[in-house]
């Protein structure tokens, strides 16, 4: 009676039938619907694969930092990745956290027992001429639509699930364009789920460069052909019988022809970050690249270098112009303008700076 009285008092309901297990599968069960299909697989594979074996059967009131170190030590000792080890302990501060912000917890046991979390390995980007070599090799030896994939990726820096979910609905050829809609995960490599994009910036129009203008047309021919309406509907890049294409079977893909090419071994996503290097390579400005790509600094080939001094100083008077569909595009370098090449860099085509306008003299 005490206890319950002091729990009133502080405005905390502890309840000491609540072990561990019981709590955490009552969290995941809320999370699934609020979290990404692969991130409540990660949590729900840490959950029940180290979590509740290690603590499962302890009060929830009882569990100290000084268990969760001790498993930390053990892991550690038994070969246990950091990597691992990182997730499965940031899964218990994320779930734990969640109980004191419902007042089931004084305090979070997991809250400073999180190690260090280990460096990301530096991604390996291609250059230039690698790209466009992968390029003529697929167009040369397959001609077939992950021809068209690699080449629609490494000209638009999509991702992985977005181009995978990318549908014709949202590709504008007329207009040059297309519109980031949708992105298909593989969750634990197995069931597809095709979901929103990964932030709410995903969802943009992307501009089309003739390179991949003419990829979009040859995959559109194609589809034409194979459908007896000849409509064209669903999935850009989808096997023939209109389903999507798996994510694993395109990786591998992707690897079986670096191979044969002996290109550096990269993966889906490296494409996205070859497409911005490509950028930074033929002098496009930071900004710019940060605009269309936005990546984490550590993912560049290439490094990182300031735009023009002139650049930054018109920057700061930045233009302004009305787009086409209603809103107010800001210029930040003020009346220089950027558009695709039509002479492609390696065989990759690239963004350059079209002429300065100039004011007609009053």
């Amino acid at each position: 009676m005490a206890a319950v009285l002091d729990g009133e008092l502080r405005g905390v309901y502890e309840n000491r039938r609540t072990t561990v297990a019981s709590y955490l599968r009552e969290w995941l069960a809320v999370q699934k619907t609020r979290l990404a299909p692969n991130t409540y697989a990660g949590y729900a594979d840490c959950v029940e694969r180290d979590l509740i074996p290690a603590f499962g059967r302890r009060r929830l009131l009882d569990l100290r930092p000084e268990h969760i170190d001790a498993w930390i030590i053990a892991q550690q000792n038994a070969g246990r990745g950091r990597v691992t080890v990182y997730r499965v302990v940031s899964t218990l501060r994320i779930a734990l956290n969640a109980a004191v912000r419902s007042w089931r917890l004084r305090y979070n046991p997991a809250k400073h027992s999180v190690p260090p979390k280990p460096r990301a390995a530096e991604r390996t980007c291609w250059t230039p001429d690698e790209a466009a070599a992968f390029l003529r090799h697929n167009a040369e030896h397959y001609a077939d639509r992950l021809t068209d994939l690699f080449e629609v990726m490494l000209g638009t820096g999509l991702r992985r699930g977005e181009i995978l979910a990318l549908h014709w609905s949202d590709v504008h050829l007329m207009d040059r364009k297309l519109f980031v809609r949708w992105n298909l995960a593989a969750v634990n490599n197995g069931k597809l789920h095709l979901g929103e994009p990964k932030t709410e910036a995903s969802r943009a129009w992307i501009s089309l460069s003739p390179r991949v203008m003419t990829a979009l047309h040859r995959q559109a021919a194609f589809q034409m052909a194979a459908h007896p309406d000849g409509r064209l509907e669903g999935l850009v890049f989808a096997r023939p019988d209109g389903l999507p294409l798996r994510p694993q079977w395109v990786l591998n893909q992707l690897r079986k022809r670096t191979a044969e090419l002996g290109l550096p071994r990269i993966g889906l996503h490296d494409l996205r970050h070859t497409a911005a290097s490509i950028m930074i390579a033929a002098g496009v400005p930071i900004a710019v690249v940060s605009k269309t790509l936005p990546l984490h600094p550590r993912h560049h080939h290439q490094p990182l270098r300031p735009p023009p001094q002139r650049l930054r100083r018109r920057s700061r008077q930045g233009s302004f112009r009305r787009t086409r569909f209603g809103g107010r595009h800001v210029n930040p370098f003020g009346r220089r303008r950027w558009g695709w090449s039509p002479e492609a860099r390696g065989g990759v085509a690239i963004l350059v700076p079209q002429r300065r306008l100039h004011r007609p003299a009053s």
